[in-house]
């Protein structure tokens, strides 16, 4: 899955490059047309992309199964017959899938980094307020926007590890994850449902231009990491209120 999400941004940057002449302006996501100046923003563009469904669909995949992967396969009663416990069990999945966040996030970024910088020239980048920075602290920048993104991935994997508690077929679990993640962006896009936008797990996925402004708004981050630590106090609990009482005998 990571080799998949590293192919995301080398896509991107070999299809710029090859048609760099003839392809109209202003089409696309955002800061594709910035790659051929400077490949720094390649990293960006990729994670744009992937954003709405492909880092939603490895993070599904990773949290439906950390439960009821383990079921599946009958090591479960196993892990619990050690001296572990049901609750440092859930704790240690969770934090292995926020880990795979963290990873998938910094794939996308330091693949589009690397091949932005072999095919295209790379320096000083321009940022949305006008400023202009140097390589370094761009580089640093695109550190922040992938743990802003791992951070927005924590609430969904809260939900996949509730889900993956419910059911011993972790393809069940996986598949869940990854349509309530459409259907919150779904619900996201519709203007009638401005009420609901601030609660959906999702809402902030795309909230990281104030980390590409000089001085950094630190605003969306702070707004978008408290959401998500609800999420995680919501269905973590929910989890362990689930796991502590689940059969695994069964």
């Amino acid at each position: 899955m990571l080799a998949a999400l590293a192919a995301i941004p080398v896509l991107i940057a070999i299809a710029v490059r090859l048609t760099a002449e003839s392809r109209p302006s202003g089409r696309g996501p955002a800061f594709l047309d910035q790659i051929t100046q400077n490949g720094l923003f390649v990293g960006v563009t990729a994670l744009i992309v992937s954003i709405p469904l492909f880092l939603p669909l490895t993070i599904g995949v990773v949290a439906g199964d950390t439960i009821a992967g383990e079921a599946s396969l009958g090591t479960l009663r196993y892990l619990l017959i050690s001296p572990a416990g049901r609750i440092r069990l859930l704790v240690v999945k969770y934090v292995g899938a926020a880990a795979f966040c963290l990873g998938a996030a910094l794939t996308v970024v330091v693949a589009g980094t690397i091949i932005g910088a072999v095919l295209f020239p790379v320096g000083p980048v321009t940022l949305l307020s006008g400023t202009t920075v140097g390589v370094g602290e761009s580089l640093l920048r695109l550190a922040l926007i992938a743990g802003f993104v791992t951070v927005s991935l924590l609430g969904l994997c809260a939900i996949g590890l509730f889900i993956s508690t419910l059911t011993d077929v972790p393809v069940g679990a996986m598949a869940a994850t990854i349509v309530l993640s459409v259907t919150s962006q779904v619900l996201d896009a519709l203007p009638q449902l401005d009420w609901l936008h601030p609660w959906l797990f999702s809402h902030y996925w795309l909230g990281f231009a104030d980390l590409l402004r000089d001085p950094i708004g630190w605003g969306s981050f702070g707004d978008n990491a408290l959401l998500q630590v609800g999420y995680l106090a919501v269905f973590g609990t929910a989890a362990v209120a689930r796991f502590v009482t689940k059969d695994i005998l069964s």
